[in-house]
């Protein structure tokens, strides 16, 4: 069966600080075998090429040469209007979990306009309440007992999710509204931190709770590129009028 592999063109895998080169390489080889090509690797570091190839093969090596290295996770993710974090670990502030399926069916009526980050996090740790605020959605792959995936097997999973629904399922890929990127609700969150810090709304020990209630908040609103710049016009104004 053959496709338009454009909306593929649309998704990126987002490593956050991976541990070792060889799973970078792991991570580029299982995402070119379902035809996705964009790699993004934030930290601060210089993987080795010798060992990242090693582990992609010929096939996926274009990858790594293509690789994006951002030093800080914010930048990394600017140019996306959905952000999905990939992780196992519970939390009372985190975002209702799903799995890469459903995740993938409600992502992909906005590829043919919108571009969509996978972010997978360290191999020892993985993601952060703090990496998890720029995201808008969360997906746990289900297992049995034992979940221990390493990020290779992680990322293949997902990618599959993508392939598979991209060829089977049934959802229009025409038209679909331009979210908000990362970027401009990042610009967003800041005009509403500082409005809210000037009427003493964020007090210290409550200050995170409430900006990502906030952030979860808006973050299933699905705001459009005017509906964020709304938001932080107001807030501007508000601050002026209070100055």
């Amino acid at each position: 069966m053959t496709f338009d592999t454009t909306p593929l063109d649309h998704i990126a895998i987002v490593l956050m600080e991976p541990k070792f080169p060889e799973n970078i390489g792991a991570a580029a080889r299982a995402a070119w075998n379902m035809g996705i090509s964009r790699l993004i690797v934030v930290g601060n570091m210089s993987p080795d090429p010798e060992r990242m190839a090693m582990m992609a093969t010929h096939k996926a090596a274009h990858l790594l040469e293509n690789m994006e290295l951002h030093h800080n996770l914010e930048t990394a993710l600017a140019p996306f209007s959905r952000v999905v974090g990939t992780t196992a670990r519970r939390g009372r502030q985190r975002i209702q979990k799903k799995s890469p399926r459903e995740v993938v069916s409600e992502i992909l009526p906005l590829l043919p306009d919108n571009e969509i980050a996978f972010l997978f996090g360290p191999e020892d740790r993985g993601l952060t309440n703090d990496d998890l605020k720029y995201c808008q959605m969360i997906s746990s792959i289900p297992t049995a007992d034992f979940s221990s995936l390493n990020l290779a097997q992680s990322v293949a999973i997902h990618c599959y999710e993508i392939y598979h629904g991209l060829v089977y399922s049934q959802k229009t890929m025409s038209s679909s509204p331009r979210l908000a990127t990362s970027f401009e609700l990042e610009g967003m969150y800041r005009s509403l931190e500082e409005t809210l810090l000037t009427i003493d709304f964020l007090q210290d020990k409550s200050h995170d709770y409430y900006m990502n209630n906030i952030r979860q908040f808006f973050g299933r609103m699905r705001l459009s590129p005017k509906d964020s710049s709304t938001i932080r016009g107001i807030c501007r104004q508000f601050l002026r009028f209070q100055g």
